[in-house]
């Protein structure tokens, strides 16, 4: 796969990759390289949470405590660039934008030390993390035990399943119970699909009406048959619903899938215990300053929050 790479460690391709201008110095040597200031990165004009983002000022006891790495040579992030509204492009077609290129900003900023985020192929980001490349990766990675011996996560977010109606919910769908007797859409052969069979499964067991499944290739067939009336729901990832909700063309609300969530992680190398400590610290700071769930909010993404920072969650 092509990689595509956003550097902001050069003012010049500062002002190609964003419109935004100037930058925040943290003054003082805690957070800077060979005792000189460092000059913040902002976020791109086109990111939702610029304004969150751009806002944040360091912590000093969390940017005293950083890596010489990341205090020399910045934060070296790595993703999958293309899952809306989590990671995608903005119209030039290079600047990574969504929620975790936000995440990945906020937590530089709050180390004081400058970001590198790099496009990858999903299965090519964690040997990226392990070989030294990247100090981590985040990209709506699952963490689950079998990645555990891989990488220690830092989990983020709580993300997993949901369901898309017509604005105004005429059907009253406000869970899988409901969906008794009802039309829904789903891709064919996926995690949607083996929701919907076993809330179907659940109908027939309850002795209620069975649910109708309707398969297609893709999540863009799925949805069109809420909005032409032929299904009155349609299951998908929940971040996903809560992206096309946003869309107020589409005329649809989303509804998160309560017990299908699951940990999203940081994954960074094991044995690199003092980043380990600088992001989970970073992310608890943003957490209880409220910055986080400004930045979650701005991508419309306020189910997924988190209370706390959890080094490996998963199950």
């Amino acid at each position: 796969m092509h990689t595509r790479i956003l550097t902001m460690l050069a003012a010049g391709a500062l002002v190609a990759a964003t419109a935004a201008c100037g930058a925040q110095s943290l003054d003082g040597g805690d957070a800077a390289a060979a005792g000189s200031p460092v000059t913040l990165d902002q976020a791109p004009a086109e990111e939702k949470a610029a304004d969150v983002i751009n806002a944040i000022t360091p912590d000093k006891d969390l940017a005293a405590k950083v890596p010489a790495s990341l205090k020399s040579g910045g934060l070296k992030v790595v993703s999958s660039i293309g899952y809306p509204p989590m990671e995608l492009f903005a119209s030039d077609g290079k600047t990574p934008i969504g929620f975790d290129p936000a995440l990945a900003r906020a937590i530089a900023r709050k180390l004081g030390v400058k970001v590198t985020i790099t496009d990858e192929e999903f299965n090519s980001q964690i040997p990226g993390v392990l070989t030294g490349r990247y100090d981590f990766v985040i990209s709506s990675m699952t963490d689950n035990r079998e990645r555990q011996g891989q990488v220690t996560f830092v989990d983020y977010v709580q993300a997993g399943a949901g369901m898309l109606v017509k604005k105004g919910n005429s059907a009253g769908i406000a869970g899988p119970g409901d969906l008794c007797g009802k039309t829904v859409s789903v891709v064919d052969n996926g995690s949607s699909m083996e929701l919907a069979e076993s809330y179907d499964a659940d109908c027939k067991k309850g002795g209620k009406a069975a649910v109708n499944i309707l398969k297609f290739p893709g999540d863009s067939e799925a949805m069109l048959q809420v909005s032409n009336g032929r299904a009155q729901a349609t299951i998908t990832d929940y971040v996903v619903a809560a992206y096309k909700s946003a869309d107020p063309k589409l005329a649809m609300e989303a509804i998160a899938l309560e017990g299908t969530e699951s940990p999203w992680g940081i994954g960074m190398k094991p044995d690199n215990k003092e980043l380990i400590d600088s992001i989970k610290g970073a992310l608890d700071s943003l957490i209880q300053s409220g910055e986080y769930g400004k930045l979650l909010a701005a991508w419309n993404l306020d189910k997924l929050a988190v209370q706390s920072a959890v080094v490996n969650g998963g199950k």
